[in-house]
């Protein structure tokens, strides 16, 4: 069923890892080696790449070069990848594992976990500075304005602390969306958005890709949040449970299993029609949304 789409997330993930291979900086013996090694540990590891295809595929829509397309899409999997680091550390989310393997303060120690998202975060500005993201220093510009909007206070990191607010109180309905379209809806919309950016789009389609993507980053946490409720570390390749056990807000504690799967499908339907100004071309994003709300890891 998902074929195609498969293999084009395939395609556009081994583009965003190899530029990453390209890019990182390489233990060369130096004091620093074990930050470079952990920048490496923590980016070049088997992950869906979900961010980084938005970002290509929304950027295909307006003719923009796929080498592009492929370093903004990198910049926003580093910012991606040290939001994974941080988020495991036991200050948060204290996690072991992260796509299948020990999370990066269990290979490297804390202190080089911390050091090692601070590196990805800024490095990841320093791609979306560099020319070859975009010609035109106004287009660069807006990209790092977007991007650290969505990353910052107002989006990912405001959204994690009302997460780690939220084992000590309970939040209301309206709260838990809030949380979760700060923590992974904002990220989601600017990757969708990167591409409307780097080809000059009009406003109303931006628009229409930011609601898209909203709509698929939120059906997206609802799917994960139903696999930590019913997977295995098997299966997500990370652990399972740490939700209801550390007492986590999420629309399954709001609504129940059954409900918030509903309205996970409910969610990727109604991003589905916000690509409609884009018709046939939208045609992978729509597999997308689809294939979000039935992942199994």
């Amino acid at each position: 069923m998902f074929s195609k789409l498969e293999s084009e997330l395939n395609e556009i993930g081994e583009l965003v890892y190899y530029k990453m291979a390209e890019i990182l900086p390489t233990p060369e013996g130096t004091a620093e080696q074990s930050l470079f090694e952990a920048m490496r540990y923590a980016t070049l590891s088997k992950g869906k790449r979900l961010r980084p295809f938005l970002t290509v595929m929304s950027a295909q829509l307006f003719g923009v070069s796929l080498e592009s397309a492929v370093q903004a899409a990198t910049a926003i999997e580093l910012i991606h990848s040290y939001s994974l680091v941080h988020d495991d550390l036991p200050a948060i989310d204290n996690d072991d594992f992260r796509r299948g393997q020990p999370s990066c303060h269990k290979k490297f120690g804390e202190a080089i976990a911390i050091l090692t998202g601070d590196a990805l975060l800024t490095f990841a500005f320093q791609v979306l500075a560099d020319p070859g993201t975009h010609r035109d220093p106004s287009v660069r510009i807006e990209l790092v304005e977007a991007i650290s909007k969505a990353s910052g206070f107002g989006g990912m990191v405001g959204g994690q602390v009302i997460d780690m607010v939220s084992q000590h109180q309970e939040l209301e309905f309206n709260e838990i969306v809030r949380l979760q379209r700060m923590k992974t809806g904002e990220l989601f919309a600017i990757s969708c958005e990167a591409g409307a950016i780097l080809g000059k789009a009009p406003r109303n389609l931006r628009n229409a890709l930011r609601a898209y993507a909203n709509n698929l980053g939120l059906a997206f946490q609802i799917t994960d949040d139903l696999l930590d409720a019913e997977g295995t570390r098997a299966e997500t390749g990370k652990s399972v449970g740490k939700d209801s056990n550390a007492g986590k807000a999420t629309l399954i504690t709001a609504m129940g299993i059954e409900q918030a799967r509903a309205h996970a499908k409910m969610l990727a339907n109604q991003a589905v029609e916000h690509l409609n100004p884009f018709r046939d071309q939208g045609s992978l994003l729509i597999s997308l949304a689809e294939y979000v709300v039935s992942r199994n890891k």
